[in-house]
């Protein structure tokens, strides 16, 4: 039996059918249009590949891209944001993460070299003392390795 071929239009039209919000059920397609549920099963999965392989993984996308998705998705709506979001392959929550973190991007002082060092050689001297007072309460308890 020879394959069937389907114009390229029939096919686009049945895939916004499938697609959300208004998500048609295969099988009723698949009865209205006289084509086989495996047939529109598989352009679906077949366009839902390429979306998916088209768009970027979110722990992908570089500092400046998440930057420039915030600028984009600023003045839009909370519906147009989700579908911005769905079309690039990202979470709203991640979005809303990254507009939180270019908001506070400019909060993060410069801390001190000279009392970073001095901050560093006080813990360095209460790790010495502690180390020396471990030493002690394990001799106390354990007794002197070196005594056998």
């Amino acid at each position: 039996m020879p394959k069937k071929v389907y114009p390229k239009e029939l096919k686009e039209s049945v895939f916004k059918r499938l697609a959300p919000p208004n998500a048609e059920k295969v099988s009723d397609l698949a009865k209205e249009l006289d084509i086989p549920k495996n047939t529109l099963y598989s352009w679906r999965a077949k366009v839902l590949n390429e979306s998916s392989a088209t768009s970027k993984r979110a722990s992908k996308w570089t500092s400046k891209d998440k930057f420039q998705a915030v600028l984009e998705t600023a003045s839009l709506s909370e519906l147009e944001t989700s579908k911005y979001c769905r079309e690039k392959g990202i979470h709203l929550k991640e979005l809303k993460s990254w507009a939180k973190q270019c908001q506070n991007a400019n909060d993060n002082k410069l801390e001190d070299p000279k009392e970073l060092k001095d901050n560093l050689k006080n813990e360095q001297q209460k790790n010495k003392e502690l180390q020396k007072e471990l030493r002690y309460k394990e001799n106390a308890i354990w007794g002197d390795p070196n005594d056998d």
